[in-house]
């Protein structure tokens, strides 16, 4: 049997689907598409990241496929309908990024909420802006909102309650009255209440119809001026021209993106130029530590996957 692994995975996990299978893991493939579908040919396996579009294109050039497994937990570069009505079975590493999402998003918070830590240039030349520098915010005392409470969400709660933090949620799938709550030691609050509440927003929702632009000029509105928003969700979650434009009237003190509608960051995007404003490349769920974790379970459970349809054929 053979597995395609067209992006970047732990090379220790690579080996040990090497044991079993016939193996192609070349993490530039995904930038040749038509190599990639070539490969797909006779793959009974493939193994991706968020770049590699799993799309109808991509599952008629593969007749084998049987299992697709996900380096990460969203599922939007994936057509599932498509891989269902194949019966093709897919695998996100559930759980395994949590802490390096949360922590990413614990760290924007204080990097954002202090605002000291862009004064390296000025520091270094000379300058000594420490009056202007002087009025950085603690995290301590400040209240996180949490816009969708799965498990990320629940461990960026529980690690911003351990500094402090008074932490409000809301869930569309988890009623008011649920005792996940009391559990997370987290306040459920409806999603406009959670806005205009919040020191720090922290989005944790899937990017699907109804949350599109689920952060519009209109929900930054009810923001606080000092408020700040984190991203590391999906892109598309937020109106990126709405946000930009919130930024540079001075309307939010600051916001941290991981995520965009549109990877990597077009030129011309309105998000060039605003003020506190932090931007990484789709990194927040990926560390050393996360990248061991994900890629040495969907190693394994793509293998038993396999193994169990080579069992019945």
């Amino acid at each position: 049997m053979r597995i395609v692994i067209p992006e970047f995975m732990d090379e220790v996990a690579v080996a040990s689907l090497r044991r079993g299978f016939d193996v192609r893991h070349d993490a530039g493939l995904v930038e040749r598409r038509s190599d990639l579908l070539a490969a797909l040919e006779a793959a009974d396996g493939l193994i991706v990241r968020n770049r590699t579009q799993v799309d109808a294109a991509l599952l008629a050039v593969a007749p084998r496929l049987k299992v697709v497994g996900r380096l990460g937990v969203g599922l939007d570069n994936i057509d599932l309908a498509a891989c269902q009505a194949r019966r093709i079975e897919v695998i996100p590493a559930v759980g395994a990024n949590a802490l390096a999402v949360a922590e990413y998003v614990i760290g924007a918070a204080l990097v954002l909420l202090r605002g000291a830590y862009f004064a390296s240039e000025a520091v270094a030349s000379g300058e000594w802006p420490r009056t202007a520098l002087g009025t950085g915010r603690e995290l301590a005392g400040k209240t996180l909102g949490v816009v969708g409470f799965g498990s990320i969400g629940q461990l960026v709660g529980r690690l911003a309650g351990a500094l402090g933090m008074t932490v409000i949620g809301f869930d569309a799938q988890i009623p008011a009255s649920a005792e996940l709550w009391a559990e997370q030691h987290a306040t459920p609050h409806r999603f406009d209440d959670l806005l205009r509440d919040a020191d720090v927003v922290s989005l944790h929702v899937p990017l699907t119809p109804a949350t599109r632009h689920l952060i519009d000029a209109e929900k930054l509105e009810l923001m606080k001026p000092e408020a700040i928003l984190i991203n590391s969700a999906r892109g598309g979650v937020v109106d990126e021209a709405a946000l930009a434009a919130a930024l540079k009237a001075g309307k939010l003190a600051g916001a941290a993106l991981d995520v965009f509608e549109t990877e990597p960051l077009p030129a011309g995007s309105p998000l060039v130029g605003c003020p506190g404003l932090i931007l990484t490349p789709h990194i927040a769920g990926v560390t050393r530590e996360s990248n061991v974790r994900v890629s040495t379970m969907i190693a394994d459970k793509v293998a038993a996957a396999l193994d169990a349809q080579r069992a019945v054929s």
